[in-house]
């Protein structure tokens, strides 16, 4: 496994090239960990991912980069049907704990509060589906490449000091 800031970089250059949070993030273990812990080819993982950028398709709901990272622990810590019924409650305590790492490093997990958005409204009115052209200007204000690689490094660094069981990593 590279270093948490190897996989930081990683992930950041991921959204630089293009990828929106969520697939920068699941991109860069998709690079790592390889199609067979994945079960998909890359395509199809970035595809899964897709939908989470922008904090939910521009819903500025949770962060793409932390669904990304929230995805990637599934793969490598989740639970299935045969797993015991403890096995949710310790994964969910495990995804709680990249939250809220995240949240004290960022001060929140929500889009719209790392991006300095307005508050949410009581009416659903979400931001238009076209996402904004990928600017100099657009990245000066969106802290989101740097986001994407925080999620990386918190979570690498997981995986270091608790690796998946035999047969998942």
């Amino acid at each position: 496994m590279k270093s948490p800031e190897e996989m930081r970089q990683i992930a950041k250059n991921n959204f630089l090239s293009g990828h929106n949070c969520s697939q920068a993030v699941v991109s860069a273990f998709f690079d790592e960990l390889g199609e067979e812990v994945f079960g998909m080819n890359k395509e199809t993982a970035q595809r899964m991912a897709a939908p989470f950028g922008g904090g939910m398709s521009r819903l500025r709901e949770v962060c793409g980069s932390v669904s990304g990272m929230f995805m990637v622990a599934g793969l490598l810590y989740g639970y299935g049907e045969n797993d015991p019924k403890s096995a949710k409650g310790e994964h969910y305590a495990r995804i709680q704990e990249l939250a809220k790492t995240y949240a004290a490093r960022n001060g929140t997990i929500i889009c719209r509060d790392l991006l300095g958005l307005p508050p949410k409204t009581a009416s659903f009115q979400p931001e238009s589906p076209k996402p904004e052209e990928r600017t100099e200007q657009y990245y000066k204000k969106r802290p989101c490449a740097d986001l994407a690689g925080e999620a990386a490094a918190i979570l690498t660094q997981m995986i270091i000091d608790d690796p998946p069981a035999k047969g998942k990593f």
